[in-house]
């Protein structure tokens, strides 16, 4: 036995989604109503080949005297009815059939046939309805041609065309129905992940009450900048010194509850991997800071760019997992699946839109609707613009507007350019930090690194790429090098003869590769007179193996014969990290030499 649920008529009444099917619709029943007195369908669900006992749940009537209106039998009717008998045949038998008078069918006759006494059934037409997937989903009844006649095969026809239009539009409300449901659920299990993802009020009101000191007084104009130091407290306060001392809170209104509430929510949304954690983010967002106040690219952004610019620093990152985008790809994660390019950066923007639509957090709700629409899109161009693809893609024409003499990018397409190649610039900054900083985040960086590469190694089977071996990395420094020539160097000299203000980052990272290069010189092994020596007899004998001559007495060599060959090569030196005298370099103390592409 199966239950019906039909849909059709639901749909067509109390959503305004359907008004299409439901005008496109009325013009099949115009065409209907030309030759029949009634059209009824019925509607049932999932009908197995052995069921026999079919029932409807519910039939929608359409009288040609009645303007079209439906109308619904009641549920005992469609028990006893003989039109269900019949719509029950056609389930069961999954054929149309055609019945010219039904009176001359002993099958169909027996007892009383209509509901209606004022209604007399003489000839049925009757035709299932399927789904997509080819199951019969309903039938669809013609009662009475209004002549008199039999149903012809035009009227077969007809009825065919219209059921198949009836099933896309039962398939259609259903599909419909499913994703209210699925949106429904959505709805509930973000409310859930809001909660525990936010910050609470006891968070909130801890940085409320606190003193911000003047951004001036906690070094955040400076290049030279160092977080660690700091206390987590005390990165959430530069954070809302950065905010306060850009105007941008009286600028936007933005009550004080609803800035200390999102700052503390997206610290709690970055996840506490070894590098790309709330600490990054905080760097970058105070890099931009000192790039427009310090830098003097203030002047070319207006203030809601600017607002832009510092909440897209500190959101880049969210929920980042500690992996690259090659790696998501790799393992077909769920976030691959998801986004095509950019498979972090895509991530990130859409966490950074979930904690804005979270109670409380929305830091834009004093801003019209057209203002909103901009910074979202800004939002957006800025945290995209981390990724490295898109850096290697752009550089190129931003160099040919650097070396053009551009100061004003008044353009969008310029505008939107030097904003995206800001975001490198902040993203890479530790590159440009003074060496004792430059050197401990570079091994926080390694140690993320070399954490994905363990994965690779242990849960994949395969090996990775050198920067992430942990097995090499004594390599790095020579890596670091050239991650700065190909990706650093070119960024920070752009910036710097597009403004003498951002000399200082240019300075730094060119003295931070003279230090990866002493670093890398020293992890080179040293070879002595003695070395090659040994080295000019091993090519010798080798020579005389692999003469075709009369094998000739050994020569007489200066190693001791019972001495193993491996013996005559010297020894490796540690590879401790020592400072070079020809270039001033400071090791912090007890640190292992490490070094990483940032």
């Amino acid at each position: 036995m199966c239950t019906a649920f039909l849909r059709i008529a639901w749909l067509l009444q109390t959503s305004s989604k359907a008004q299409p099917f439901r005008e496109a619709i009325d013009l099949q029943k115009k065409q209907l109503f030309n030759h029949n007195q009634r059209v009824g369908c019925i509607d049932y669900n999932d009908v197995e080949d052995y069921v026999i006992d079919v029932v409807f749940s519910k039939a929608f009537d359409l009288y040609p005297r009645d303007g079209g209106n439906f109308h619904v039998p009641s549920a005992a009717l469609l028990k006893t009815s003989r039109n269900a008998e019949i719509a029950r045949h056609v389930v069961v038998a999954a054929v149309p059939l055609n019945i010219a008078d039904i009176t001359q069918e002993n099958d169909y006759c027996k007892g009383s046939f209509d509901e209606d006494q004022n209604f007399k059934t003489k000839s049925v037409l009757c035709m299932p309805i399927y789904n997509s997937d080819k199951k019969i989903i309903g039938v669809t009844q013609l009662i009475n041609k209004i002549n008199g006649n039999p149903f012809n095969e035009s009227d077969a026809n007809t009825i065919e065309a219209f059921s198949i239009f009836t099933g896309l539009g039962i398939h259609n409300c259903q599909m419909y129905e499913n994703a209210c449901k699925l949106m429904a659920k959505q709805s509930v299990a973000l409310e859930v992940l809001s909660y525990h993802a936010t910050a609470q009020n006891d968070e909130t009101e801890k940085l409320m009450t606190c003193d911000i000191p003047a951004a001036e007084n906690l070094g955040l104009y400076t290049y030279e900048f160092n977080d660690l130091p700091m206390s987590e407290d005390e990165t959430l306060k530069s954070t809302i010194a950065m905010f306060r001392d850009s105007n941008i809170i009286k600028k936007f209104r933005i009550p004080y509850d609803v800035i200390c509430r999102w700052t503390c929510s997206v610290k709690k949304n970055y996840r506490p991997v070894t590098y790309h954690n709330w600490r990054h983010a905080f760097n970058v967002a105070q890099t931009m800071f000192t790039i427009l106040y310090t830098g003097g690219l203030i002047p070319l952004f207006d203030d809601l760019e600017v607002f832009a610019l510092l909440a897209g620093c500190l959101c880049h990152d969210l929920d980042h997992r500690g992996t690259n985008n090659a790696f998501q790809v790799k393992v077909e994660s769920p976030l691959a699946m998801l986004y095509s390019t950019s498979v972090m950066e895509h991530h990130h923007f859409d966490h950074c839109i979930m904690i804005l639509n979270s109670e409380g957090n929305n830091i834009f709700q004093s801003l019209s609707s057209e203002e909103y629409r901009k910074v979202i899109k800004m939002l957006e161009h800025a945290i995209l613009s981390t990724d490295l693809a898109l850096y290697f893609k752009k550089r190129g024409d931003f160099k040919k507007i650097v070396d053009e003499g551009e100061k004003e990018f008044q353009e969008p397409i310029k505008k939107d350019l030097l904003k995206a190649m800001m975001m490198t610039v902040c993203d890479v900054a530790a590159i440009t930090k003074p060496w004792e900083v430059q050197y401990e985040v570079a091994h926080l960086v390694a140690n993320e690194f070399f954490e994905q590469g363990d994965i690779e190694k242990t849960q994949l089977g395969e090996k990775p790429i050198a920067m992430m071996d942990r097995d090499k990395q004594d390599e790095l420094p020579k890596m670091q090098v050239g991650f700065i020539d190909a990706i650093c160097i070119p960024v920070y000299k752009m910036f710097a003869e597009l403004n003498p203000g951002l000399e200082p980052m240019f300075v730094g990272v060119s003295n931070n590769r003279n230090n990866w290069q002493a670093l890398a010189e020293d992890n080179e092994p040293k070879t002595t007179e003695k070395d090659k020596e040994n080295e000019k007899e091993k090519d010798e004998i080798k020579e005389e193996n692999d003469s075709p001559q009369t094998i000739k007495p050994p020569r007489t060599s200066k190693v001791k014969p019972d001495q193993p060959l491996t013996a005559r090569k010297s020894s490796i030196k540690s590879k401790q990290i020592t400072p070079q005298k020809k270039v001033a370099i400071k090791e912090p103390k007890g640190k292992t030499k490490i070094c990483t592409l940032m």
